[in-house]
């Protein structure tokens, strides 16, 4: 039996690291494309090596075209520029922008009915660029950073209570930034809400470090940027896709009414199964939750304000 296709565009750390989880877990066999030459074509060798050592029976093949990414069940885009020194947040959507524009012109014609799954930031803004110039129906255009919110917010719950990571569930949703919005009533440890669980005090220092997380990854690194739990963030993804699992996932969705928000992408809880995303299941968020989450939309509507998003 043969098995499913999985392209993953950008062969950098988050790509790279994304071909070898799906690869080592079997869930398809992987195509990494990348414009460098040799980066793709070698990083997919080195995986391939491993193969008798890890098992696994999955294949990795690496390019620097997209004809043998045709037929692709699920594209995952990581491929764009971290922002470097003097380079403005308007620079760094020019940049991005095109780079995405350029990959979706790609996919569309080798891979029409795939789902496009992007990690590429800024993230909300780019899913919803790629859904505008695919033409794709808005199922199957989403994003990933919810699931890596929540799983930096899980780890400190986790660092903080001293539970076990699976005894946890943790959620965040809104913007995949600075204003994202961590939901502590509906987090949990072993069923209990974290709000039950922890002081006020204890509970915003724990939101702190999940909002900032990431640029505390950044300036341990001093170079770079985190790639293991984008890449374990996406695989999950990857896995409720072609699964067909409907597991809830927060993911970079397109809104229409859901939370009384409209036009834009925004993370929130989404059930995903093989047509991409199947329902938007809409939580009962309190006047505080939900003012914080229109305030995190409001600042990705405005980004979406100052682009050009025609196709």
């Amino acid at each position: 039996m043969s098995l499913p296709k999985v392209t993953v565009v950008g062969a950098g750390q988050v790509g790279a690291s994304t071909a070898l989880l799906v690869a080592l877990k079997g869930l398809a066999d992987v195509v990494l494309v990348d414009v460098a030459e040799g980066i793709p074509q070698g990083k997919a060798l080195d995986m391939m090596h491993a193969r008798s050592v890890e098992h696994f029976a999955s294949t990795v093949t690496g390019t620097n075209e997209y004809g043998s990414t045709a037929g692709s069940d699920v594209v995952v885009v990581t491929a764009g520029l971290p922002r470097k020194p003097g380079m403005t947040r308007e620079d760094l959507l020019a940049a991005n922008g095109a780079i995405v524009r350029s990959v979706i012109a790609e996919v569309r014609e080798t891979s029409p009915e795939t789902i496009v799954i992007l990690v590429t930031n800024p993230l909300d803004v780019m899913a919803h660029l790629a859904w505008r110039v695919s033409g794709f129906p808005a199922s199957r255009v989403l994003g990933m950073g919810g699931v890596l919110d929540s799983a930096r917010f899980a780890y400190f719950i986790a660092d903080a209570t001293g539970a076990a990571i699976s005894d946890i569930d943790a959620v965040v949703i809104g913007a995949h930034g600075d204003t994202m919005v961590p939901l502590p009533r509906f987090s949990t440890v072993r069923g209990t809400p974290l709000s039950e669980l922890l002081s006020a005090e204890e509970v915003a220092e724990i939101v702190r470090r999940t909002v900032f997380g990431g640029a505390e990854v950044v300036a341990l690194l001093k170079s770079g940027s985190a790639f293991y739990a984008p890449a374990a963030s996406v695989t999950a993804m990857v896995a409720a896709v072609l699964g067909d699992t409907g597991a809830v996932l927060p993911s970079c969705v397109l809104l229409d009414g859901e939370y009384g928000l409209s036009g834009l992408h925004l993370n929130v809880p989404a059930s995903l199964g093989r047509a991409g995303v199947l329902s938007i299941p809409e939580w009962d968020l309190d006047a505080a939750e939900r003012a914080a989450l229109h305030a995190s939309a409001a600042g990705v509507a405005e980004t979406l304000a100052s682009i050009d998003l025609g196709a």
